[in-house]
């Protein structure tokens, strides 16, 4: 297969081909913030004709792998019709080139009908859904724009992409209203039968001239719904106590997974915990490209793919300069951690708060990872050592069904 760059890498290329329309209005969506940051409502918006024919042809024709992976995002993708996913199949299959192309659509949940999932089961659609646990927990944000609650549409969503057979995930956010129910939390997973699990957590803060302040840029006010760094880090441990007592090999936790293969030595399957960075951008309704879903403000913008190619752009100096933020802004805190190899300071987008040091670019968060990743070593070493004795690796941390690292609720 040819190579079109002769550095290049595997990507991926969040879509948003509704921009951030949405029949949910989520107090925490980050996505609001970074929409209002591009002048861009909540109105109905879908991405052209052109537009989308441009997107997939140069979005395959940029790898370099046989696989390809297309991510579709939100706002709300549901409220897009079944036809208009029609029409992404047959240009994939006009533009494939000999790529096996792979689908996922991210979703709230709420408008599944069975026309949705015979058409979900028939192309074989991986489906990310938002949910933040039991009824108490996931209603606390996640309602809609007249104020009602979306649990119950929820799981009569998941009633019947289960009796289709949908392939699907859960992806869900901790944020005030769970980070200290962490037992209930995730046995709530449990008892609908969940076995693939991502879980990020909530840091959102606001400015009296932003609505939400990007990732880095220090000041603001953190919040009321984000989590605590102690809250997060036992959080963590508690779940993983949970896990690692009766689900290891049949519940799959992404950050579980990728904890471990960072002890391993291998890439993670989540970006927040990796080495790179720059490696999952977005591309908006309107064809803007962005570095990353949650830097989608004008300053990262990469440029349109009516003016650019998205080889030159994911390729370009622009997003190469972002990318080297991952490693080379890490404060001394960071860089003299014993766990640096764990995390590798994770997400850019909360390092907001400064080191023990004084230093500015530390990640708000630091306190609680630590806490997880000592709490956590021994079983680490344990599952490491068995791991390192199989080939190939168990599945544990190379499960095929996380198809993509930039799902987010």
């Amino acid at each position: 297969m040819k190579t079109v760059a002769p550095f290049s890498h595997p990507f991926t290329m969040m879509a948003k081909p509704i921009g951030s329309c949405c029949n949910l209005t989520c107090t925490y969506c980050y996505y609001k913030g970074t929409a209002e940051s591009r002048g861009q409502g909540t109105t109905l918006m879908t991405m052209s004709d052109t537009l989308l024919e441009t997107f997939i042809r140069q979005y395959i024709e940029a790898q370099t792998v046989e696989d390809v992976l297309f991510t579709w995002h939100g706002g709300e993708p549901l409220m897009l019709s079944v036809p208009f996913f029609k029409k992404v199949l047959k240009l994939q299959q006009r533009y494939a080139q000999g790529h096996r192309i792979h689908n996922c659509l991210q979703t709230n949940g709420t408008l599944f009908t069975e026309e949705w999932c015979r058409f979900l089961v028939d192309n074989n659609f991986l489906v990310g859904i938002s949910i933040d646990g039991p009824r108490h927990q996931h209603d606390a944000y996640r309602r809609n724009h007249a104020g009602a609650t979306s649990f119950d549409k929820v799981m009569k969503g998941l009633e019947i992409i289960n009796r289709y057979g949908v392939e699907w995930n859960a992806l869900a956010t901790v944020n005030h209203a769970n980070v200290r129910e962490p037992q209930e939390f995730y046995e709530f997973f449990r008892s609908i039968g969940c076995r693939f699990l991502q879980f990020t957590p909530v840091v959102e803060r606001a400015s009296h001239t932003s609505h939400f302040l990007p990732g880095t840029t220090e000041g603001g006010e953190v919040l009321p719904f984000s989590v605590k760094p102690d809250e997060w880090g036992q959080f963590l441990c508690e779940v993983f106590d949970q896990w690692v007592s009766k689900d290891v090999g049949s519940v799959f936790v992404q950050l579980f997974d990728a904890t471990l293969a960072n002890w391993v030595g291998v890439q993670p399957g989540v970006c927040a915990m990796g080495t790179d960075c720059g490696n999952a951008s977005v591309i908006e309704v309107d064809g803007s490209v962005y570095a990353c879903d949650h830097f989608s403000f004008p300053e990262f913008k990469l440029g349109n793919i009516q003016q650019q190619t998205i080889t030159s752009m994911v390729y370009g100096e622009r997003l190469r300069h972002f990318a080297r933020q991952k490693t080379e802004a890490l404060t001394p805190q960071c860089q003299e951690c014993r766990f640096l190899f764990a995390c590798h300071g994770e997400c850019l987008r909360n390092r907001f708060v400064r080191d023990e040091h004084g230093h500015s670019g530390h990640n708000y968060l630091c306190r609680g990872y630590y806490r997880f990743f000592d709490y956590v070593s021994a079983a680490m070493n344990y599952m490491a050592g068995e791991l390192r004795e199989c080939r190939p690796p168990a599945n544990i941390m190379k499960n095929t069904r996380y198809r993509s690292s930039t799902m987010m609720p």
